[in-house]
């Protein structure tokens, strides 16, 4: 059995600007998964940047309210909602409550940085 506590992860700034603790991921070499999991965090008020990734994701809140866009569509999330963001898709989540928006982030195949990329023309 392996387990870990997100307090317990390194944090990094993601391409995206959020702020990341991998709980799971093949790289870390404790696991052999088809997917990561990790915890993301926007600050109040913050955004991600617009950016693209190559892999299928799915968000799932923990605490907070966000409002996503993925490509031209655009959905409010909050505590106990999932949404699914297809691979390829133009996406960022904006934080649209008064506390840390706080989810898990579920991407197959692995997370890697070379295949996340931000939107051309976004700061």
């Amino acid at each position: 059995m392996l387990v870990k506590h997100s307090d317990d992860c390194v944090p990094f700034v993601a391409v995206d600007g959020c702020v990341i603790r991998e709980l799971l991921h093949p790289a870390h070499g404790d696991c052999e998964l088809p997917y990561s999991l990790a915890i993301a965090e926007v600050a109040v008020a913050g955004s991600t940047f617009p950016h693209r990734l190559d892999r299928t994701e799915v968000y799932f809140v923990l605490e907070g309210r966000g409002r996503l866009h993925v490509d031209e569509r655009t959905a409010e999330l909050q505590r106990g909602a999932a949404a699914l963001i297809p691979a390829g898709s133009t996406q960022w989540i904006a934080n649209i409550g008064d506390e840390v928006l706080r989810f898990a982030v579920l991407v197959s195949p692995p997370w890697a940085a070379d295949g996340d990329e931000r939107v051309p023309g976004s700061p």
